[in-house]
């Protein structure tokens, strides 16, 4: 891809986000499906070394092509037009500042090779392919000097060695050879060889013995160095200050780590060849350690902490901070009871700041380090932090700290925002022009009490043709994870069916994050109980509120979501319609067949051995109480929550002679990736929904959509 000068970006600016932000119809109209494709998600902000530049990531699916591109921008910190950095047509993302602010490199798969690092002058000019790896890159990181950069990669298969030799002999050769039509005959797929205890992970599919190391490279040279190895996955690497050391996570617990939870912060030389031989480990921690930061002074690195193992997801997350060649561990967080995540020392090493997940929001904290208090947090609020970066800027003739973060609020998706001298100034307007033109919900954060008086939240978006004293229909959406919150941040799905009529209840019931380890670890073990009564006390909450017809309610989520569907209608005949998206419900059938063996023998126990509690949290055993008109959806490709579940609770309720569906997608893993499926799925949400929950004469399954053309 070649982007020519600075003069051809320029000339570019009238496809810019913020240039496009010029004019806006004369009155507002419901949000659509096809909407969805337009709304461009802005993130992984990150600020230049001189504080004066943040470059950013910009995805967009297009129904037109099937595809989805990701494009990397530029914008001054005080905001003006954005400017691409990446043209349209190649995907590229991961853009990282060079130690001197003049220099990007950036991840991209191109001319259908495998994805390296590439490298762009800010100022224009081509990219330069850096790395010629025979494996995908899958992360990296400059050293702070410049020279070198620590790249991530998997071990590379036979097939792709083999491949890297050819081309370098290819490069190497002065004649083609023609190797005949042995080239077009289809090469046969190997069986997979297993011999792991953990085998299998969505969107990788069957693991085997290949793992994930460190490797340096060095610019100038052209060579590269593996620092780390052996049968243990090794990420997360960060540089310490003078550039000679590597923090990095990794669960080199024995004899097996397939068989815990543990990660911990483990410190190699960056110069060293005996591929990890000499290891500094960090933490000792039994729980998962990781994100490790150094501090600016490289005595010290701040991480995320989990205290207790057997809580896994449902433990709080904390901030820790270790000396950088090993010792006690300091947890900084354990008053505040939140999970934390992306911690970053401030310029000035005097505080850690942190993401932390609080009351259905994400905002950015601060904790001074000398006496463990929390400071104002830089960013609080109705808002939903993403990531962030942190630099040194000038604010006036008084320095400060600055920052830039990518937030959305619940009106609105992601965009880039600075904290200079403390003030929070929005610079990026991608998605403005867009939105101008669309009427939203806002959605009302509440609060109501379940069936045994605890308190839950939760938020609610009223029809867009809503008018006081008229009840709606009603549609009420789980949440997935279970481990997991609805925030203060833009729902494409809940400003659908509000512009379609409908009531929409986004609970955050117990299981859920933001509220303390206690109510997150409510319902371990005990699934589909205490957050089924949470769940039907929003639904009850917006009876009594006069808003939510009771005889026209329609219940639907995805992954969890999914889960708690069936769990909701093989207790209750509330729901005029359900849709489970990815669920399951008879669980022992899928130990060995999704990823989480570890997560159920915790929770659960051996199935063979403690059949009581994996019936306990199966919804199968009360399939037969459903009454309710059910679609059941998922990927073929799913190996976290596989189709599998959804083919069981069909099959069952296609035997008992109910109304139900079946709606299986190829080549999709458990998040959904190609337009044409993800249009898909939401008009047979809402064709399933018309006709049930609505009554109306509308069929339940969508007419097939012409091709679009946008």
């Amino acid at each position: 891809m070649k982007l020519g000068s600075l003069a051809f970006i320029l000339s570019l600016l009238a496809l810019s986000p913020s240039a496009a932000a010029q004019t806006a119809p004369a009155s507002p109209r419901p949000i659509t499906i096809d909407d969805y494709f337009q709304i461009q998600a802005v993130h992984d902000a990150q600020l230049s070394p001189d504080s004066r530049w943040v470059a950013y990531s910009v995805d967009k699916g297009a129904l037109k092509t099937d595809k989805n591109e990701t494009r990397i921008w530029m914008v001054a910190i005080s905001g003006g037009d954005a400017l691409p950095l990446t043209a349209e047509g190649v995907s590229s993302s991961h853009a990282r500042w060079g130690p001197d602010g003049k220099l990007l490199a950036f991840l991209s798969a191109r001319n259908e090779g495998k994805t390296q690092v590439w490298l762009l002058n800010r100022l224009g000019g081509e990219a330069q392919q850096l790395t010629d790896t025979a494996q995908d890159v899958e992360d990296f990181a400059w050293s702070p000097d410049g020279r070198r950069l620590v790249l991530v990669l998997k071990d590379a298969t036979p097939e792709e060695l083999d491949a890297a030799k050819e081309k370098f002999a290819a490069a190497h050769s002065s004649t083609s050879s023609d190797t005949g039509s042995d080239d077009k005959k289809p090469k046969s797929k190997k069986p997979w060889v297993i011999d792991r205890l953990q085998f299998k992970v969505d969107e990788l599919g069957y693991l085997d013995r290949r793992r994930t190391h460190l490797y340096v490279f060095d610019i100038a040279k052209k060579s590269l160095v593996q620092v780390t190895s052996g049968d243990f996955d090794d990420t997360e690497p960060a540089w310490s200050p003078d550039s000679k050391l590597l923090a990095f996570t990794s669960n080199r617990s024995k004899p097996d780590p397939d068989q815990t939870y543990n990660s911990d912060i483990w410190v190699v030389a960056a110069n060293t060849s005996d591929r990890g031989a000499h290891l500094t480990q960090v933490t000792t921690n039994p729980g998962i350690d990781n994100s490790p930061a150094w501090s600016p002074d490289g005595k010290s690195i701040a991480y995320v902490t989990t205290l207790d193992p057997k809580l896994f997801d449902y433990a709080t997350r904390h901030l820790a901070m270790s000396p950088a060649s090993g010792g006690p561990a300091k947890v900084l967080t354990l008053s505040l009871d939140r999970m934390v995540s992306n911690p970053r020392f401030s310029p000035d090493g005097q505080s850690i700041y942190f993401i932390v997940d609080d009351d259905a929001t994400q905002n950015l904290a601060q904790i001074h380090i000398a006496d463990g208090q929390m400071g104002a947090r830089p960013v609080t609020g109705s808002v939903f932090v993403g990531s962030y970066s942190v630099g040194s800027g000038t604010a006036g003739n008084v320095t400060a700290n600055t920052i830039a973060v990518q937030m959305a609020t619940i009106d609105g998706p992601d965009e880039i925002y600075t904290i200079v001298g403390g003030k929070l100034t929005q610079i990026t307007h991608t998605n403005d022009a867009l939105f101008s033109q669309l009427k939203l919900s806002h959605g009302e954060y509440v609060h109501f009490k379940s069936k045994d008086g605890t308190q839950v939240s939760g938020y609610l978006y009223k029809p867009l043709d809503y008018v006081s004293g008229r009840k709606y229909p009603t549609l009420l959406v789980p949440h997935g994870g279970p481990v997991w919150a609805y925030y203060a941040e833009f729902s494409h799905l809940a400003q659908l069916y509000a512009a379609n009529g409908y009531a929409v209840l986004f609970p955050n019931p117990r299981g859920s994050t933001g509220y303390g380890q206690d109510y997150c670890k409510a319902i371990y073990a005990n699934w589909g109980n205490k957050d089924f009564q949470d769940d039907m006390a929003m639904v009850d909450y917006a009876i009594e509120q006069g808003l939510a017809d009771r005889d026209k309610l329609g219940v639907g989520g995805w992954s969890y979501g999914g889960i708690s569907t069936d769990f909701i209608i093989t207790q209750t005949t509330r729901f005029k319609a359900a849709i489970s998206g990815a669920g399951a419900a008879e669980f022992s059938s899928l130990y060995g067949h999704d990823q989480y063996q570890r997560d159920y023998e915790t929770e659960l126990g051996l199935p063979w051995e403690n059949q009581e509690a994996w019936i306990k949290v199966s919804p199968f055993r009360n399939v037969a109480k459903v009454t309710t008109p059910t679609l059941f959806m998922g990927g073929n490709l799913d190996w976290n929550v596989p189709i599998l579940g959804s083919e069981q609770m069909y099959q069952a309720l296609k035997r008992l002679g109910r109304t139900t569906e079946l709606v299986v997608y190829p080549d999709e893993f458990h998040e959904f990736t190609l337009p044409s499926h993800i249009k898909d799925r939401f008009e047979r949400d809402l064709a399933w929904y018309a006709h049930f929950v609505k009554g109306d004469p509308t069929p339940a399954r969508p007419a097939p959509s012409p091709k679009s053309t946008d």
